[in-house]
């Protein structure tokens, strides 16, 4: 069966479905092409920080009255290294915040809206190719119910993270590859417990790194730096938790509280660029184009940017009949996540233990920790970029 809509997109993640979402809002058609189901996509633990310009997003486009009701605004985040803990004050330092919100919850709110607007999510359908990407109606096949159809479109959305086939179906050479693959990894917990601190908590130890954050008022999301190659089996509860308390630990910091593991697993780490983030109808977006280490909290943050320069280039293009947003997609998207990609890395290099560093390097570390803490400039840098930085359009 041969279906047809203006915007196919592969994917059903935040990317996908912030994108449906808004072009529903421009009056533009689009259909939604998932592997898995409804339930999986809305249980699956991911991201939790959002930054200020995505809460505004989700509010100003109608699906963000949940959001405001049960997400947990932070004025700043914690830092701890060398038995001290400090904390960075977004608010005081640049009148913005960020909020904890669990992106599967998000996931909630856009499915819902979608279905509510009558929107099309396909659940349980495989993308087995794309093709025609430089003719004028593109085409996904798909395989749904163990038959095969095809969506044929205006425009492809690639939305399929970096596991997916959107990427891929670029000619060979068309698309350049930036990567670097971190020597560690984190063991991440999700546990039964109230947090251990108000908002979220870095530290930087000579066992490595460690971050305390939440989910909830009930739920604690935890985290310890551990080599990649780290065996989960090798990290019983009680092993995990004694960690965590090492790690930590800092004169006056509030006891850590422990609970039921609901949840763990371990997470390797890299930086992942690909330039340019289109291909003639195909474009790219989130983590099909590109992935950050989580220590930046910039996932679904950096996504979230992408579909929306998107979205305004989809609505030029429908709307006026102008292709220059479209064609400038990729610039104005890279411009700003290789920005996003940089403070990523410096939160990375500048908390976690690099085997092999010398004792130059830790005491590099350490001064550079107490430049942060001491330094109002260095603080608001932080700030700027943790909170997000504005888009320009303009190159």
């Amino acid at each position: 069966m041969t279906r047809r809509t203006q915007v196919g997109i592969a994917g059903a993640g935040p990317a996908g479905l912030i994108l449906s979402h808004l072009l529903h809002l421009e009056g533009i058609e689009s259909i939604v092409l998932e592997t898995h189901t409804r339930p999986y996509i809305e249980e699956r633990v991911r991201a939790g920080v959002l930054e200020q310009g995505t809460v505004e997003l989700m509010v100003n486009s109608g699906v963000g009255e949940r959001l405001k009701r049960e997400g947990l605004p932070h004025r700043g985040i914690g830092l701890r290294f060398a038995g001290r803990s400090f904390r960075i004050d977004f608010q005081d330092l640049i009148d913005r915040t960020i909020t904890v919100y669990a992106q599967q919850e998000v996931i909630k709110d856009l499915l819902a809206a979608r279905i509510a607007a009558g929107g099309e999510i396909l659940f349980e359908a495989e993308v087995l190719s794309m093709g025609d990407l430089e003719s004028e109606r593109p085409r996904i096949l798909y395989r749904q119910g163990g038959e095969e159809h095809e969506l044929v479109c205006d425009f492809i959305a690639g939305c399929d993270g970096f596991h997916g086939i959107s990427r891929a179906a670029a000619p060979e050479g068309a698309l350049t590859v930036f990567e670097r693959v971190y020597p560690f990894a984190w063991l991440g917990i999700l546990a039964a417990a109230p947090p251990s601190s108000e908002e979220v908590t870095y530290c930087h130890t000579d066992r490595g790194f460690a971050l305390s954050s939440m989910r909830s008022p009930e739920l604690s999301r935890l985290y310890l730096q551990c080599d990649p190659q780290e065996d989960i089996r090798n990290w019983p509860d009680a092993r995990i938790w004694e960690e965590l308390h090492t790690r930590l630990a800092a004169v006056g910091a509030q006891e850590l509280t422990e609970g039921p593991v609901l949840q763990k697993g371990i997470t390797g780490m890299r930086s992942f660029m690909i330039d340019p983030m289109q291909y003639k109808r195909l474009f790219l977006a989130g983590d099909a184009a590109h992935i950050v280490p989580p220590t930046g909290a910039k996932g679904l943050n950096l996504a979230a940017v992408d579909v929306r320069v998107l979205a305004r280039a989809l609505g030029e293009f429908y709307g006026r009949g102008s292709r220059d947003l479209l064609d400038r997609y990729s610039a104005i998207c890279l411009r700003h996540a290789w920005k996003v990609q940089r403070f990523s890395w410096w939160m990375t290099s500048m908390l976690h233990l690099f085997p092999g560093d010398s004792a130059f390097d830790r005491r590099r570390q350490l001064a550079e920790l107490d430049y942060l803490t001491g330094s109002r400039a260095a603080q608001q840098s932080l700030a700027e970029n943790y909170v997000g930085l504005d888009v320009s359009l303009n190159m």
